[in-house]
């Protein structure tokens, strides 16, 4: 299990890090979110050492993090660390060599992990005649060909193209069932929300929000009402009417389409009756929070 406790890092003035901590056990998949410069790629790094951290620490299984350790994690920084003049077979083949792995059972894995992200057919090119997602493609098997104990991933989704997504979301989900401990950093938040069984929200460097993403919604304060109102001469009133109900935010709306944010012990039946008053409703949902507004009250908060 890797813990990160009260982590802290600053860079002359700008406070990076200000008590970020959280855990990912075996088998177990985290989102790790948060507004840009928050400090989810400090935090990634501190992992593996490649930033030293003022304070705190981040162990593995109750101890400090060392090379052996480290030989067994899987990362995949956003910033692309591969060799462009390197032809792909060689450079994953490579990168599993130094995890420790002998160069026939390594060059067995790259064959392997280069086909499962659909890029066996590319083995022989040079990293630099690819696209941008195919070499996302190849950093995310240099991260898995190793088989790692700890899988972290710093937006691994950006730049692919659906099928690309598809293929790294199996992988992601392959790992955590074949018991890995699976971090990952993203702002497309319904794939997190597909994907992801623990979510930590960073903000300004401190968690703010951390737990399962079941328990995370249950304990919110607010609940989410979308609907839409058919009856064309009424859309002028809706906005106006529904955001003059008591506790009632309306956080768009468009086309007589409406999303509010209401509070916890709200009445469905209330709001709904009050709606209907207004015209002709085509649908009415009261749900919990996606992950998208817990993401919004956590770091509006």
């Amino acid at each position: 299990m890797l813990q990160l406790i009260d982590l802290h890092k600053r860079y002359g003035s700008t406070v990076a890090l200000d008590g970020c901590g959280f855990d990912v056990r075996p088998g177990r998949i985290v989102g790790f979110l948060g507004p840009n410069g928050s400090g989810k790629t400090t935090t990634m790094r501190s992992i593996f050492g490649l930033v030293r951290l003022d304070a705190g620490e981040a162990l593995w299984n109750g101890r400090p993090i060392g090379y052996e350790e480290r030989r067994r994690f899987g990362y995949m920084p956003e910033e692309r660390g591969l060799y462009p003049r390197m032809r792909i077979l060689e450079q994953v083949s490579y990168f599993a060599r130094l995890h420790g792995i002998k160069e026939d059972a390594a060059r067995a894995a790259t064959v392997g992990w280069l086909e499962r992200v659909g890029l066996a057919e590319k083995a022989k090119a040079r990293l630099e005649e690819l696209s941008h997602g195919n070499q996302q493609r190849v950093q995310l098997a240099v991260a898995l060909v190793g088989s790692p104990d700890l899988l972290v991933l710093d937006e691994p989704f950006a730049g692919l193209d659906p099928i690309g997504v598809g293929a790294l979301e199996e992988a992601i989900r392959g790992e955590a069932a074949r018991g890995a401990a699976v971090v990952f950093s993203s702002h497309q938040l319904d794939l997190v929300e597909d994907i992801c069984d623990d979510i930590a929200i960073i903000h300004e460097g401190r968690t703010v929000l951390n737990g399962t993403l079941q328990d995370i919604r249950q304990a919110s304060p607010f609940r989410y009402v979308q609907l839409l109102l058919q009856t064309q001469t009424e859309k002028a009133r809706l906005r106006a009417s529904v955001s003059a109900m008591e506790g009632v935010r309306v956080l768009w709306e468009r086309d007589g389409e409406l999303r509010c944010q209401v509070p916890r012990d709200a009445d469905p039946q209330a709001l709904l009756a009050a709606v209907c008053r207004l015209g002709e409703v085509g649908y009415f949902r009261f749900e919990p929070p996606a992950l998208s507004d817990l993401f919004r009250e956590a770091v509006e908060s």
